[in-house]
Parts: C-alpha cells; structure tokens; sequence
C-alpha cells in the first residue's frame, strides 16, 4: 500500500510543462443566470450563483461532490456583451471580462478591479505559467487530472484562509498543501482541517470546489511571487469567485457551504480531559475533587484509552475489565452536574471480531484487489508515533462512509453510548485513507481522502442530533479533530496535539485564527498543550489558561495531569478567578454565536478581518477581536508583557484597570497572572452573566448580571436572545433589560433607572 499523499503534490516544484494551456475561446449561449463557453472543446460556464459570487465551471463530471454545497441554485442573473475577442459578463455591480488566446479572467466591483489573471512574463514575452492549464489523467487513477489557474497578486496583496494552519496568517510567500493529515503537532506545515478557500483585504475571494487534493502557491517565490497558482486534482475545475469586504466573502462563503448551528450552552463551559484517566475511579475522583474545590466546570471527557480495550477497538464495546457497569459509572458522573464526552475513532482493529463482519458486509475501505484495506501505524516497530506514554494502535480497517448500509450502522451504534449516559463524542482521526484505497461509491482514495473527515464528522453529528431530538436532549455538537469545507455545520473543531510550550500555544492560536477565516466560527485548543513535557510550568499553565479563556470553546487536555490543582495553590486559585471569568462570558458568546449563524463570523475573529483596511492592524497577526466587544492580545512569551496595537478610529478600555486608550497607537503592556489580556471597544456594552459551577446554574429567563459600559454607548450589544438592547429616545441613550444597579458605567457617566431601561447620561 502507498503512502498517504501524491507524489506531485508533495514536492515544491511545479511543471508547467505538464500543462496545457487553455486558449481557444468560443461564446456558445447565455440566459438569464449562465453563459456558455467553449474553450479548446471542453464545456466552460459562468454562473451568476448569488450576489456578489459567480461561478465558473471548466469540464463535466458526473463524480460525487459529497454535499459539500448547501445551495446549489443559481439566485443571480447576468448578462453578456461582446467586446471584440472578449466578453463582459455582468451581474449586480460585479463583472467577469473573459479574454481569448489565452483564457484569462478580470474580476471587478463597482468598476475597480480586484483580481485578473497572471500578469509574470519573463523577457520574452510569453507568462511563466499558464493562467488555465490542463493536465489529463485517469479518472480514479493514481495519476487523476489536473487544473491549474494562475491569478496576479500586487507587491502589497494579502492573502488568508486555507483552512487550519499554524505558521503566519498572512499565506503569501508560502506553499499551501490542502491535504488533511495527522500532524501529529502544530509545529509545520502540515494541518488537520484543510479548506480550498481564501480571501484577500484587496476585494476578492475564491473557493475551489472539490473534494480533491488542492495546492496553493500563494507568491510562492520558487514558482512565482506576484501570482497566486493553485492546483486542483478533479475531473472538473469548479471555482466560486467573490468579490467584496472579507466579511462579506465570508458571509457569502458560508451561505454556499452552510451556516454553524448555535452549539449546547453547557458546550461554552470547561472541558477537562486527560491523556487518560485509566480506570473511572480516576475520572469519578476528578469530577468529586472539581466540586469540592469549587472550580467551575461542565464537560469530563473519557479519552481515547479511558474506556475502550486498545487492541480491539473501535466497536462501542466498553471494556468489561474497567467498565463493568458503565450506565452506573457514567451516572456518577452526570450526578455532578457534569456531561460526558467519550472518544472514537472510525476504524476497526484487526482482532476485533467486528472487523471481519463489516468486510464480509463490504462496508469497510478495500484495496484494488477487493480486500479490506487495512492501515498500520507502526509501519516500522523501530518508530512508533506514539511513544512511551501513548499505547500503539492496532492495525485497523477504515468504516466506509459512502456506503449508506455502512454510515447507518455507524449511526444507529452511537444509540447504546447515549443510553448509557454519553452526551458528546469526541470524532479523533480521520486522516489514514490512503490514495490506493477504494469506496463503495467507486470513488478513489485519493480524491476521498480531505472529505472522509467531513463524511465521519457529518455521520456523528447527525446521530447525536436524531437521538437528542428524539429525548429531548437539545442541540447536538461533536468535538471534532478534522475538517474541511463545510464542517462548520457540524460544530465543532479542536485544534490538535501542540507541543506543551510557548511555542505550541502561539501556534495553536494562530490555528483557531486561521480557521476562522476560512468561515468556521468555533474552535478550541488543547489548554496546557498536549505533549512534551507531562506538566505545564505554572507561567505557561495560566497564560494559556487566560488566552483559551478568549475561544469559542475551552478544554485542559494532555498527556499528563491538567487539573489546576496539579500545579499547586497559587495556581489554582487564578486559575479558578480566570474560569470565573469565562462562565460569566458564555451570554456574551452565545450572542457572539447566534451572528455567527447569521452571517459566518467567527468569535475569534483576525486583525485583517476584523479590521482589514487598517495595514497596520494586519501585522499584529496574534491578537484579535473576541465577538464585536473585545480586544484579545495573547500573552504568549513568558514574562507577562505582549505589545499590542489599538486600532485607529477607536478607542479601548482596560478590562483590569478601566485604563482608556486612544486608537492608533502600539504598547508594550504587562499583565499579572490574574489578569485578562483584553480590552473593550468604546461604543460597546459587554453583558456578562453571575458566577456559577456549571451551565445548569444560569438562569434562562434572566441570564445577565451586570452590563460595562466602554464609554458612551452606541452598539446594540452582543448577548444571547438579545435579552439586553440599546435605543435612542429624544436623543437620549438607554440600555433596555436591566437596572442600573447592575450597569458599570464608564467615567464621565452616569445611569438613571427607569421603569424598564436604564438611562445613559454624562455628568
């Protein structure tokens, strides 16, 4: 069996000479939403999808794209108009120019252009790569065909999205692998969730449809560093231009790929896991010692070898010489007001007897040879990837998701884990189908591999749902490892492995900040980092703490103790200041959410998107905004001081201090190991909840304890169902939906109760 990954598409070099040029372009029709081309005799049509987004199509397929599209019809309209050798398709206040000899592209808005075909010549005249290209393959085959498209960047173009990655946010320069892998870390290139999907501040956006591999030469400088070339392995060469403000495109983005549900409220809470606890008594202690000692907390998770026999797993088969009697054991649990979140993986051991069941029913990933495929970690018993902590896993075969037999045994498994008290499954894996592999579909490994993830996620997700809905149980969610385009419907994603260090945290950051781009509001990083050392110093331990305080969702994980007691008294006590915190936030999240599943914008949201037209803002690539309201600089050196950039045009208020400080400025700031590492944007009201142990505490009806105001008001705040809200009257300002009492004005300001709202007034 080969490796996982392509030959071509692992290497850095490019070979234009493999293409070929796309050039000859013939009008053949158009109607009110398409327009039809012919280009070197393969199919090309242009789509006015919806606003602001067209959608141009190069060959014909009848391969399965596995619903990566939510909306799949056409909402605008656009007309054509011959200019001589060119054509001007035009729809709203964008417009496509399509040039002849060769193909090439002109994208604009409003009249400004935003994006054009490569422009790199070298002194001969002729480009160095093309700007359509065509390499043809065997469909399935180890040699699939390929598309390249080149695209101008100018000398100051940035670039964003891509999915989950760990280095600068800021793409250009670098080489853009889109093929899910078990990183087995954050510390390369190499990444769990891969998205075909980017954004530039510039105007533009682009999405490759495929479920094939894509990689992304983004002023790549060994190819070319004004062109932004990308390589799509597909029968078809499927691309959704967007042009607009990057939220927009985001917007747009998610409104084709689908929205993120609002996740449980119980989910905002802390997780606490662990590398694992060994027997339940372990976990039953845990979750008794997190009430005694008061420290907030709503999730414990049964990790990989908490509950299931490692050489046999995975079969939703408890092991019985641990798990004599789960129902009652994870009864215990819940009667700490704790849910339970237990972890799986889509394969099959070898010497489980479930294994040679599903091959003999065809329902597991075969070989050409119609066997099972079977993946092998330890291809080599002198390298084990999992090392002295971590138990090998046994060689496996892979559930075969695009068999409906299959996907609804794998489902309707999940049924007995409910019933005996699990609430949440942890989706770990993914990555391990190999190129040679073979579905039930008729479909390639290869071109299965980035959407196998999705499949199994997808698959969970609805399970969860169908049984949660069926008792009751609310809004499903998994805790997911890997992704791809579209998994944001699935909430939600972790980000894996770091190393436990300064640096596995910066990086883990810039991985959630990432992924938002690519329009998945949720994200959470493993608080503490996963391996290295088996403890966290104390600095380390509660920077991380307060920075993950700041993600949509927050889990202590590694190989090793993560319970704050583990590291001493002092930290324990910040510690449990900080998770105060972080409970007293999720009406704030919550609200942050519900937008989020209006228009795709993630909690964390980036500098270049939150601010994208502030150049200045854009290098500050390790802060963000937190929802509309706050300003999130991470500490992530050790000695307490970050420098941060207050964007210009607003002004900033201390959380610790109430300090302000005018927009436009850079400071190096020190904050104790207390502290939050964030600010509020003047205008803007933060609604925050009481202090609780749990979820189950907050009052539905009356979630919100007190409101801080930054300044005068002027933004209707963000707060779950919008329970609190700001008017003007008379010219007067008032916060709707809570007393004064409860309002922490700003200074310069006072607040007058009246019946039902609060009136803002200055002394």
């Amino acid at each position: 069996m080969t490796k996982a990954g392509s030959e071509h598409l692992s290497s850095d070099e490019f070979q234009q000479s493999n293409f070929q040029r796309l050039s000859n372009v013939r009008f053949v029709s158009a109607d009110t939403s398409v327009a039809r081309f012919e280009v070197d005799g393969i199919a090309l049509n242009v789509v006015a999808h919806a606003a602001d987004t067209l959608r141009l199509t190069l060959g014909q397929s009848q391969l399965p794209d596995y619903g990566l599209l939510q909306k799949t019809v056409a909402e605008g309209s656009l007309t054509v108009e011959p200019q001589g050798g060119s054509w001007r398709i035009t729809s709203g206040d964008i417009s496509l120019k399509i040039e002849a000899a060769p193909l090439r592209l002109t994208l604009s808005k409003a009249g400004r252009t935003v994006l054009t075909s490569i422009t790199d010549q070298h002194f001969r005249g002729r480009t160095r790569l093309p700007a359509f290209g065509l390499q043809q393959g065997e469909a399935h085959g180890k040699q699939p065909r390929r598309w390249c498209a080149s695209f101008a960047l100018n000398s100051d173009t940035a670039v964003y999205g891509f999915g989950e990655k760990f280095g600068p946010l800021d793409k250009r320069g670098q080489l853009v692998r889109g093929r899910t892998e078990d990183a087995l870390g954050v510390n390369t290139e190499l990444s769990y969730k891969n998205i075909p999907f980017c954004w530039s501040p510039d105007g533009w956006g682009l999405l490759a449809h495929t479920p094939g591999v894509v990689r992304h030469g983004v002023g790549y400088p060994q190819w070319s560093h004004r062109t932004y070339v990308l390589e799509v392995e597909d029968d078809v060469l499927d691309l959704f231009l967007f042009a607009g403000e990057p939220a927009s495109i985001i917007d747009r983005y998610t409104a084709l790929t689908g929205r993120a549900a609002v996740p449980p409220l119980w989910s905002y809470g802390m997780w606490l896991s662990r590398a694992y606890y060994k027997v339940p008594q372990d976990a039953i202690d845990t979750a008794a010692e997190l009430r005694r000692r008061g420290i907030p907390c709503d999730v414990i998770t049964l990790d990989g070898r908490a509950a299931w026999e490692v050489r046999t797993r995975f079969s939703f088969e408890w092991d019985k010489s641990r798990f004599d009697n789960p129902k009652q054991i994870l009864e215990t649990l819940r009667s700490f007001n704790l849910k339970v979140c237990a972890w799986e993986y889509p394969y099959i051991s070898i010497h489980n007897p479930l294994f040679s069941e599903l091959e003999g029913k065809g329902w597991l990933l075969k070989n050409s040879d119609g066997k099972a495929a079977v993946f092998d970690w330890v291809k080599d018993p002198t390298d084990n990837p999992f090392g002295s902590v971590l138990t090998p896993l046994p060689p496996s075969g892979i559930l075969d998701f695009t068999h409906p037999a299959a996907a609804k045994f794998w489902a309707d498994s999940h049924d007995k884990l409910f019933d005996d008290g699990v609430d949440v499954i942890k989706t770990d894996f993914g990555e391990q189908v190999e190129d040679d592999m073979v579905a039930y579909n008729g479909d390639s490994g290869r071109r299965l591999h980035n959407v196998y993830p999705l499949l199994y996620n997808q698959c969970v997700w609805n399970a969860t749902q169908r049984y949660n809905d069926a008792h009751g149980r609310g809004p499903a969610m998994v805790w997911g490892r890997d992704g791809f385009i579209g998994s944001q419907r699935f909430p939600m994603q972790w980000g894996g492995d770091p190393q436990t260090d300064w640096e596995g945290m910066a990086a883990s950051i810039r991985g959630g900040l990432s992924y938002g781009m690519s329009g998945v509001p949720y994200y959470a990083t493993d608080v503490g980092g996963f391996y290295g050392a088996q403890q966290p110093d104390t600095e380390l331990y509660l920077r991380w703490t307060a920075n993950g305080i700041f993600c949509s969702h927050f889990r202590y994980h590694g190989i090793g103790e993560r319970e704050p007691w583990a590291l001493g008294v002092e930290t324990e006590a910040i510690a449990k200041k900080l998770l105060a915190f972080r409970y007293r936030l999720i009406p704030y999240m919550i609200g942050a959410s519900e937008q989020a599943a209006q228009n795709g914008l993630p909690l964390m949201r980036a500098m270049p998107l939150a601010f994208p037209h502030d150049r200045l803002a854009r290098s500050f690539e390790g802060q963000y905004l937190f929802g509309d309201a706050l300003l999130v600089a991470p500490i992530i050196q050790p000695g307490g001081s970050v420098e941060v950039y207050f964007p210009a045009g607003e002004a900033w208020r201390d959380l610790d201090t109430g300090e302000r400080i005018e927009g436009g400025q850079v400071r190096v700031v020190h904050k104790a190991l207390d502290q939050l590492p964030a600010w509020g944007r003047e205008g803007h009201l933060l609604c925050l909840g009481r202090e609780v142990m749990h979820t189950g505490e907050i009052d539905l009806d009356a979630p919100i304890e007190d409101v801080w105001l930054f300044g005068e008001p002027r933004v209707s705040p963000c707060v779950m169902n919008q329970c609190v809200t700001l008017m003007e009257e008379n010219g007067a300002t008032y916060i709707v939906g809570i007393t004064a009492d409860r309002c922490f004005p700003s200074a310069g300001f006072k607040l007058v109760d009246e019946v039902g709202r609060v009136r803002v007034e200055r002394v």
